[in-house]
């Protein structure tokens, strides 16, 4: 059973929220045999990515993505802010990568916490 840590809710309430990551997240329970937020969050940074070049029309619309981790990271719990920085942000496009003008389209908070870890973007 897994235990609702805030990271294991973050994940929880992304599926809830953005139901088009609903089969990302069952293929990775499968998969891993549990909710492992780090590694779930690699298919949500590549979903989002797609979305914003406009590759996979099927991907959840990236502005939702940004918007939902955008409160998310408003809420100031250390759990969410670690697996967002961490596995979100520290994940995005590098500056030679295709999508990284995803970075520029950040709101307040992430685009803070993205500074402060990615200083050259």
């Amino acid at each position: 059973m897994t235990s609702t840590t805030p990271s294991v809710q973050l994940v929880s309430d992304l599926v809830t929220r953005i139901p088009e990551f609903r089969g990302a997240y069952e293929t990775h329970v499968f998969t891993q045999g549990d909710v492992l937020p780090h590694v779930f969050f690699w298919d949500v940074v590549q979903g989002t990515v797609r979305s914003f070049l406009g590759e996979d029309p099927t991907a959840a619309d990236w502005r939702r993505t940004l918007d939902f981790l955008e409160e998310q990271c408003c809420r100031g719990v250390l759990g969410i802010d670690e697996v967002i920085v961490t596995s979100f942000l520290g994940d995005l496009p590098s500056p030679q990568e295709p999508g990284h003008a995803i970075v520029h389209q950040l709101g307040p908070a992430l685009s803070a916490k993205f500074v402060r870890i990615r200083p050259l973007g």
